[in-house]
């Protein structure tokens, strides 16, 4: 992300909204700074990117039991289990 901050006054916020929008989401600017007769009143930013990896989220945290096999079936033949037969 860039360190790059502009600074700009309402009027040519309004003037450049949607071009200053595109230039935030692709990141040329950390900041925009919107400021009234000098004085800042607003921040636009990037989005934060927050959203975690999934591949890998859980090492570490599962432990499984010495002798257990997970690609073993749990049932012999499920359809006898439960007495019906889905065709």
């Amino acid at each position: 992300m860039s360190d790059v901050v502009l600074e700009i006054g309402t009027t040519e916020f309004r003037a450049k909204c949607y071009a200053l929008l595109r230039d935030v989401q692709a990141r040329r600017y950390g900041k925009v700074v919107i400021t009234r007769r000098g004085k800042p009143i607003a921040e636009l930013r990037p989005m934060a990117n927050d959203a975690p990896d999934l591949f890998g989220a859980m090492k570490g945290r599962v432990i499984i039991p010495p002798g257990v096999d997970l690609t073993e079936p749990v049932l012999d033949d499920p359809e006898a289990e439960s007495g019906e037969r889905q065709w």
